[in-house]
């Protein structure tokens, strides 16, 4: 028997829920092909972005080193002119509707623009990403080589896509970043928001579970060990009782600080210079700089904590 499904009711269905969807969103389609950016497209860039930035470790496996430069120009002018093309899509779609050629070129050009700045970021964004391998290859003792955190380490593929997502956020191409951060959230269990300012030598050790909130800000040589939360404890409402965007809502960790497994921060606190915070402990206030807080040694104190 050969079966048969009643496959037109369900295209003729899900025409109606689409168009039930753009008319509460006040949306109309626009003509003539994709108008939001496309995540596959995005993973295709990011890719040969970390071929270019580490092209004898990230590229092609039978890249020599005679061709790197030749490769890594090669690769940057394809996925650049790829990252433009995903730009005008989301520099379009913000501005709700395109209705002439004028304001079309004027996206394009601002499109190029951002896509530019973003080139002549990357050397610093590969400074960056070589402090947070050697941050990880000297904080971890079972790391035999950076070669072997750079290809092995979640935390370390987590960090280039933020490096990268951040700058686009920066640029103002949120959604861009966004969908960057989540093929990483996707990839490795690590979720970082792209607004998240993070400082150099940046190490998440095992990482499954982190978490890091749009407006964390982290200093220099911090460290992250798995299931790790920076978080909000509230978001501020509008007259509606919609959440306020924007807003600093999550903690600032000076440098050196140090936070265990399970260990979750909440709200805008400040974690200390030097600070390290134990494993499965709740923080929701500030903690002083070189302070060690710690799950209490016993319960019979009735305190889930103890500073030292």
């Amino acid at each position: 028997m050969k079966p048969s499904f009643d496959v037109q009711s369900v295209v003729s269905a899900l025409s109606q829920v689409r168009q039930t969807w753009r008319a509460s969103q006040q949306r109309t389609t626009e003509p003539g092909g994709r108008e939001l950016p496309s995540r596959e497209a995005l993973s295709h860039i990011i890719g040969g972005l970390r071929g270019a930035l580490f092209p004898m470790r990230l590229g092609p496996h039978d890249l020599r080193q005679e061709s790197e430069d030749f490769y890594v120009g090669h690769t940057l002018d394809t996925v650049l002119h790829a990252l433009w093309h995903q730009v005008v899509l989301e520099l379009r779609h913000a501005s709700k509707h395109v209705d002439s050629i004028h304001q079309e070129a004027s996206i394009e050009a601002h499109a190029l623009s951002l896509v530019r700045e973003f080139s002549q970021a990357l050397p610093e964004v590969r400074h960056l990403l070589d402090s947070d391998v050697i941050a990880a290859y000297e904080g971890d003792p079972a790391a035999r080589s950076v070669d072997e955190v750079l290809l092995c380490y979640p935390g370390i593929e987590a960090m280039i896509h933020h490096r990268l997502a951040h700058r686009l956020y920066k640029l103002g191409v949120p959604l861009l970043a966004r969908l960057v951060a989540e093929l990483a959230h996707a990839q490795t269990g690590i979720d970082i928001h792209p607004g998240a300012s993070i400082g150099p030598g940046f190490f998440i050790d095992h990482g499954t579970g982190v978490v890091i909130g749009e407006t964390a800000v982290i200093g220099k040589r911090v460290r992250l060990y798995q299931a790790v939360t920076l978080g909000a404890k509230s978001f501020p409402t509008d007259a509606q009782g919609h959440p306020i965007k924007g807003l600093p809502r999550h903690p600032t960790l000076q440098d050196d600080v140090v936070i265990y497994a399970g260990a979750t921060v909440l709200g805008c606190v400040t974690i200390g210079q030097g600070a390290t915070i134990g494993g499965n402990v709740w923080v929701t206030h500030d903690v002083p700089p070189g302070a060690h807080l710690t799950q209490a040694r016993s319960l019979r104190d009735g305190q889930a904590a103890s500073v030292s």
